[in-house]
């Protein structure tokens, strides 16, 4: 059984930032992705559809230092649905995406940028991050050309979607 998701979109508010009781990051997302589409008078218009994503640890920290309103992100992770009840005792449900990866797409002044922070072994085209050793941070590499740019491989051919 297989249980991915994989979302393009831009954030429609600042990340929210919490943590546990045991200091881990808690960052929550809601992620706005649009298709067009015809309604049934065959005319065209956008329908954009909100996700909440949830990321922990390392990600979310970095998504809260680099991520604001209006950034495209790329995130990949599981579906998961909690169960909680409201002050009025009755039970409510939230299904929301649990982020294992989340690449920063997009740049400031039309200039394009990827960044990743996250659990994924890069794969589909994207340029990856080089943790630096010896600051803690992330070392962003710059991607080829257009005309000179190939996929990234994956990083184990047992990874291969197909």
């Amino acid at each position: 059984m297989i249980n991915k998701v994989i979302l393009i979109g831009n954030l429609g508010q600042d990340p929210d930032l919490r943590s546990t009781a045991s200091g881990s990051t808690v960052a929550n997302l809601r992620i706005a992705t649009t298709e067009r589409r015809k309604d049934r008078d065959g005319n065209w218009g956008d329908h954009t559809e909100w996700h909440s994503v949830v990321s922990f640890g390392r990600t979310a920290e970095n998504v809260g230092k680099y991520c604001r309103k209006g950034k495209q992100i790329y995130v990949e992770g599981r579906l998961q649905t909690r169960k909680w009840q409201d002050r009025d005792g009755r039970d409510r449900y939230s299904t929301e995406v649990v982020a294992d990866n989340i690449r920063f797409l997009g740049g400031s002044q039309g200039q394009s940028q990827s960044s990743s922070y996250g659990g994924g072994n890069g794969g589909g085209g994207y340029p990856q991050q080089n943790r630096n050793q010896n600051s803690g941070g992330f070392q962003q590499n710059t991607p080829a050309p257009a005309a000179a740019a190939e996929p990234m491989p994956y990083a184990d051919d047992e990874e291969i979607p197909f």
